[in-house]
């Protein structure tokens, strides 16, 4: 039985519900060292998203915020993937939500004229990698990483998508 699941851009009104989201995975689910003090762009969605050219989108269900995706627009026909998150009991595919999410980022980029995507990771998030190999991403080394991607320190794994 499918669940009916709407994804549309969010701005600043979603950040405490984003913030809910986000910190809790990272940090209770996955055990990731860090904090929202880290990751300042999750208290102004609008300015560290939308200004530049990017986008930041939510996956509702019943007007109750379980994924999001979120772009940075790099420039140099390039964005920076982030904020990929699905929340435990959405995930995988009857749901199929992180797909949709990332199929409406990709659109985005189509539709705006970027041609490379960009993401960084952490080693332990092996369903991530996964996903992301599926999606025709491939791995690269942290050198490859062009000089404006906007690294995480937290992030040890990188992925290269050509569209």
């Amino acid at each position: 039985m499918s669940i009916p699941i709407i994804i549309k851009p969010v701005k600043n009104d979603y950040c405490e519900q984003i913030i809910n989201l986000i910190l809790p995975i990272q940090q209770i689910e996955f055990n990731v060292p860090v904090t929202l003090e880290d990751q300042p762009d999750l208290l102004d969605i609008e300015t560290n998203y939308h200004q530049g050219g990017g986008n930041f989108w939510a996956a509702l269900h019943e007007n109750e915020l379980v994924g999001t995706i979120a772009m940075i627009n790099t420039g140099h026909q390039a964005s920076a993937l982030r904020k990929m998150f699905v929340k435990k009991q959405y995930r995988g595919k009857e749901y199929g939500i992180a797909q949709r999410l990332l199929e409406t980022y990709i659109q985005f980029c189509k539709d705006n004229g970027i041609t490379d995507i960009y993401l960084g990771t952490v080693d332990l998030l092996k369903a991530a990698h996964r996903f992301y190999e599926k999606n025709g991403f491939t791995r690269i080394e942290m050198n490859a990483l062009p000089h404006y991607f906007p690294r995480m320190m937290a992030d040890n794994i990188f992925y290269h998508l050509h569209l």
